[in-house]
This record gives structure tokens, sequence and C-alpha cells, in this order.
């Protein structure tokens, strides 16, 4: 794109992990103090906050220090399109590897954890194909049914991981409000995505609303169990039904665009899309710094590729979730890096799940 036509830019600036001062002098100042201070503790805070490895072990680190300016496109701007060659694979254990080209620490620490892994996810893709089976025998040709179908599911693993913290959070365990926070977004955008397909006539029927409902009702209930077990397994199923979403969308998109060119958005769509208020939309979207993505709804073609590019980035934060203490808020800045150093590390002897908690012993070498 040409420099002439981006009036609407992105600034990703790294902080001093300083808090903003009533003064302009006085900010400076504290920014000139803390350079060095900031330079010897970046080890410590490292900017690459996305890792998107499912496996990986636990980061020291993985906050972005970003504070973000940007202006909403203009009606005459070129739309951004958002991750138009995504092509959504789960990931194993042995694409880690193999694209690392040695061992590190980010891949499992023993070979049963690596078995663990390989049975989670083989679990995942099972019960993953045989719900898409059935979804194509019975909507083979109801692309609005499938997709009522698609977004009443999609909502439920959200409600029960932010359920499961909330219990766990009751216990004294731990607190987990990055994670919470994200999640409620996830789910408050997986919502629109259904108002929308109301809005288009997806739930018409009444089998449609008995049937999605009912696997809802099932789906809740075996994804708190999984997510007592393992997270990690949770959350890779869940990144396999986003990435099964996108593709759905992807290919109704190549198939009726030109059609869906022609037809008017829903007024649900435009205003959650081109709304005022859009932290809950920029905070489920924790591969991109804030203001980042503003989509333009000029039609029902805009609303379906957006949708789709939801889902890319609900496939992402799925992935980066599958990291024990990897998740953070897209909005979440850290105000001093010697003062909140501890909240870089994430705690090594806890355990999130059944299965991590049977593992760590198992695969933890004793000390020589």
């Amino acid at each position: 794109m040409a420099a002439a036509t981006l009036s609407s830019t992105v600034f990703a600036i790294p902080t001093s992990c300083s808090s903003s001062s009533s003064s302009s002098s006085s900010s400076l100042k504290a920014r000139t103090l803390k350079t060095s201070a900031f330079s010897s503790s970046s080890s410590l805070c490292s900017l690459n906050r996305f890792p998107c490895n499912p496996i990986s072990a636990r980061p020291s680190c993985s906050r972005n220090l970003y504070r973000v300016h940007a202006t909403i496109l203009q009606d005459e701007e070129e739309k951004v399109v958002v991750e138009e060659s995504f092509e959504f694979k789960a990931t194993t254990s042995d694409e880690v590897k193999a694209s690392s080209g040695e061992a590190s620490e980010s891949e499992p620490s023993s070979d049963f954890e690596k078995w663990v892994i390989k049975g989670e996810q083989s679990i995942n893709v099972f019960l993953t194909d045989t719900v898409i089976k059935v979804l194509d025998t019975l909507y083979h040709d109801r692309d609005y049914a499938r997709f009522f179908v698609l977004e009443t599911i999609a909502r439920v693993p959200y409600f029960a991981f932010m359920s499961v913290l909330h219990l766990y959070e009751t216990f004294g365990w731990w607190r987990r409000r990055d994670y919470l926070k994200v999640h409620f977004a996830e789910s408050w955008n997986e919502m629109h995505h259904l108002l929308i397909m109301e809005e288009l006539g997806g739930n018409a029927w009444w089998f449609d609303r008995f049937l999605a409902q009912h696997i809802a009702v099932f789906y809740y209930f075996m994804t708190v169990f999984m997510y007592l077990i393992s997270p990690r397994m949770a959350y890779h199923f869940s990144e396999c039904v986003e990435g099964h979403a996108f593709s759905t969308y992807d290919k109704f998109i190549k198939a009726e665009g030109e059609n869906l060119k022609k037809l008017p958005a829903p007024e649900v769509a435009v205003k959650y899309y081109t709304g005022g208020d859009l932290y809950l939309f920029d905070e489920f979207q924790t591969s991109r710094p804030p203001n980042s993505r503003r989509p333009k709804i000029e039609n029902l073609f805009d609303v379906f590729l957006n949708i789709r590019d939801d889902e890319a980035e609900h496939c992402k934060t799925m992935k980066a979730c599958q990291t024990h203490g990897n998740l953070f808020s897209p909005h979440s800045i850290v105000e001093d890096p010697l003062e909140d150093e501890s909240i870089c590390v994430a705690p090594q002897t806890d355990c999130e799940g059944i299965v991590d908690c049977i593992t760590k012993p198992v695969a933890t070498k004793p000390a020589e």
C-alpha cells in the first residue's frame, strides 16, 4: 500500500515501565533515569509476547510493552484484510521439533510428556472429525443453519474456562485476571457471531435450535471436565474447533463471494465491527496490539470475511494458551520492570490440571 494512503498508522512504542506523571518534563526525567535499568532487565521481559507454541515450556516473560495509537479507518480508505493467507493446522510436538531444528526449553521435558501430549491431541482430532462428519451430513446445503449451530457451540468453551478459573479462585489456588478477561472477550465475540447468524435466519428451524442447544449443554460439561483434567488439552480442542470454523467460513466466502457482495450487512454486524467501544474486540486478539485492526463493513461479504478472520485470531489465542502462564491481555502494560519483575516469571511449581500434576513429578529429573 502506498505511503500516501496510510492515514491510519499504528505506532507500537516500547514503554520504559514507568507510570505517567502529571507533567511531560517529569515523565522525561523518569524515563531517562530508568534507561540503564531497563536495559539490564531486558532479558527478564522479552518484547516477543505472543509465542504460539502449544507445547512449549513456561516462559520467563511474554508481556508486550506496547502503547498503541491508531485512528479508525475512514470510509475512503482501503480496508485491512486480516490473515487472508491463514491456514489452520494444529501444531504437534514433532512439528515444533522439526521446525526448531534442535532441542530447546520449549519442548516437552521428557518422552512421557511427549506421549501425553500426542495422546491428548489424537483424542481432540478424533472428536473434532466426528463432529464435522455429523455437521456435514446434516447441513451440506444449509449454510446459515450450519453457521448458527457452529456459533452456538463456539461460545461454550470460554464459559467453561471461566467457570473453572472462578472455581480455582474460590479455592484460593490462583487468580488469573488476564485469562478471565480474554476468555470473556472471546465469548463476547462469538456471541455477536451468533447474533449475526440469527439475523440472517440461521435459527429459523426448531430442529436446528434444539440440536445446537443440546450439543452446547453437553459440550459445556465435557469442556469443564477436560479443563480440570488438562487445560492444555482443552485449549487444543478449542483450537481444533476454531480451525474448523475458519475453514468453513473460508470455503463459503470463496464459493459465494460475488453473491455476498450484493447483499446488505446485518445491523448487528455493523454496530459490532464499527461501533465506538471496541475494547473487547481488541481484547480477544492477543497476537496483535490494540487498535491495529479496524474492519469496514459495507456488505455481507465484509461481514463473513471479518468473522473468518476472527476465527483465525481465536486459533492463535488458543494456541498461545496451551503454554502454561503464557496468556496476557493485549491491554496489559507493565509499569516498572524492576518493581513488577515477579509477574514476568510464570510459577514453576504449580500445576494447572490433574494431568499436569501427575506428569510433572514423572518428567522432572531428580537432583544430582
